[in-house]
C-alpha cells in the first residue's frame, strides 16, 4: 500500500481507522526511549519505535579522525548527483512487543505505525497480525503475531535530511515480518552500501584554514607559501550499524589533494595546476622556511596585480577519498568529497625608488 500526496489511504469494506502517522501518534515501545535520527543507541530493548517517520536505529559513531574537533565540517560530494539514501527497512518490534501495542490499543491507547506515514487503529490491527487474515496485498496475515518464531516485525524509516523528497516515500510497505539473520529481498533492504552511503552524510572534516607565509599580506611578484601540518588533515572514519539486523559499515574519508584558487586571474599557482598532492607523512606542501622568500613553494601562488581596495579571496579545497568497508566482507567506493574555506589575501605593489 502507498500513501498518495501524504493523503489517507481508503481500504475497501473497512471502517477501521486509517490515518497519517503523526509525532502524536504511539506506535510500539515506550516514547521516553525514542532515538532521535541520527542514532545514539542500539534497538536491543525494542523500546525505540515510535510514529515518527525519521527515527531510526542505526547507531552511528566516529571511530577514528580529528572531524569532531573545532569548528568540524560537513563534505561536499565532488559528483553533485550523489544523494544519500532517501529511506529505508529496520527490524521494529519483536511479535511480544506487536502484541503489546495491539492489546494498549484495545484499550483505548493510541494508533500503530505501520508505515512512515500510515497508522492503523484496532480493527486493522487485530485482522493482520492476531487472526491473521490478510489485508494487504503483500502478505497474507500474521497468526498471533508470530509469537514462538525468531525473528522481527520490519517497518519502513524515512531520512531526515530527505523528508521533503518523493523518493523517501518509497519504503511504503505495511508492517512486515523477517526471519532473524535475513535481510529483506527489496532494494531498500539496509545493506552495507546503503549504511556506508548513511554513514558518509555524517561524515565532519576540520574545517582549519590553510598556512599562509605571507599570512595576511602578499606582495605582487612575491610568491606565497601554503602548507599544512601532517597533524591538521588525518583520515576521519565514521560507522553506522543497525544492531538488530547484524549489519555495519565504516565509511572512511581520507584527505588526499589540496587545490588552491587564487581569487583572482592576475595570479600563478604552484603547481600550475592548482593541485598541492598530500605528502607521504599526511602533511601537503611544505612550511616557509627563512630565507625561502624567493624560492619556487612546491604548493603555493604568486600574484601578479595589488588587490587594491578589496583583498582576493583566496580559496583552498580539500578532497576527501570516500571509501568504505561492512559486514558480510562487503566493501566499495563512494563519490569523492570535498571541502572549501575561504581566506582573504591582501596583496601590495612593492615601491622601489631608483637613484
Amino acid at each position: 500500500m502507498r500513501a498518495l500526496s501524504k493523503a489517507g489511504l481508503v481500504l475497501s469494506g473497512s471502517l477501521c481507522a486509517v490515518v497519517l502517522a503523526s509525532p502524536g501518534a504511539q506506535a510500539i515501545g515506550d516514547e521516553d526511549n525514542r532515538q532521535p535520527s541520527t542514532g545514539s543507541s542500539g534497538n536491543a530493548d525494542g523500546n525505540t519505535l515510535t510514529a515518527s517517520a525519521t527515527t531510526t536505529s542505526i547507531k552511528v559513531t566516529q571511530v577514528s579522525g580529528s572531524g569532531s574537533g573545532a569548528s568540524p565540517k560537513a563534505l561536499a560530494p565532488v559528483d553533485p548527483n550523489w544523494e544519500p539514501p532517501a529511506c529505508w527497512y529496520e527490524p521494529v518490534a519483536t511479535p511480544e512487543q506487536l502484541k503489546a501495542a495491539v492489546d494498549r490499543l484495545k484499550k483505548g491507547g493510541d494508533l500503530v505505525a505501520v508505515t512512515p506515514s500510515l497508522s492503523w487503529g484496532e480493527e486493522l490491527m487485530v485482522t493482520q497480525y492476531e487472526k491473521g487474515e490478510g489485508r494487504t496485498s503483500d502478505s497474507d496475515g500474521y497468526k498471533n503475531y508470530n509469537i514462538g518464531k525468531d525473528g522481527r516485525f520490519w517497518r519502513g524509516v524515512i531520512n531526515k535530511e530527505r523528508e521533503n523528497d518523493a523518493a523517501s516515500y518509497e519504503c511504503d510497505r505495511t508492517l512486515f515480518w523477517q526471519d532473524a539473520n535475513t535481510l529483506p529481498d527489496n532494494e531498500h533492504a539496509p545493506t552495507p552500501d546503503v549504511l556506508a552511503a548513511y554513514a558518509y552524510d555524517k561524515i565532519k572534516v576540520p574545517g582549519t584554514e590553510v598556512e599562509l607565509k605571507p599570512a595576511a599580506e602578499s606582495k605582487v611578484n612575491l610568491p606565497t607559501w601554503v602548507w599544512l601540518d601532517k597533524a591538521t588533515f588525518q583520515e576521519v572514519k565514521v560507522r553506522a550499524e543497525l544492531e538488530a539486523a547484524g549489519v555495519w559499515a565504516e565509511t572512511t574519508a581520507k584527505p588526499v589533494a589540496l587545490h588552491l584558487d587564487p581569487g583572482t586571474e592576475d595570479a600563478e599557482t604552484y603547481p600550475s595546476s592548482g593541485d598541492c598532492e598530500i605528502n607521504a607523512d599526511g602533511s601537503i606542501g611544505t612550511p616557509y622556511s627563512k630565507g625561502a622568500a624567493e624560492r619556487t613553494p612546491p604548493c603555493g601562488i604568486k600574484y601578479l596585480r595589488a588587490s587594491g581596495g578589496a583583498p582576493y579571496q583566496l580559496k583552498a579545497s580539500i578532497t576527501w577519498e570516500i571509501s568504505w568497508e561492512g559486514s558480510g566482507g562487503a566493501r566499495g567506493d563512494l563519490p569523492d568529497g570535498t571541502f572549501e574555506t575561504t581566506q582573504d589575501m591582501a596583496v601590495r605593489e612593492i615601491q622601489a625608488v631608483n637613484r
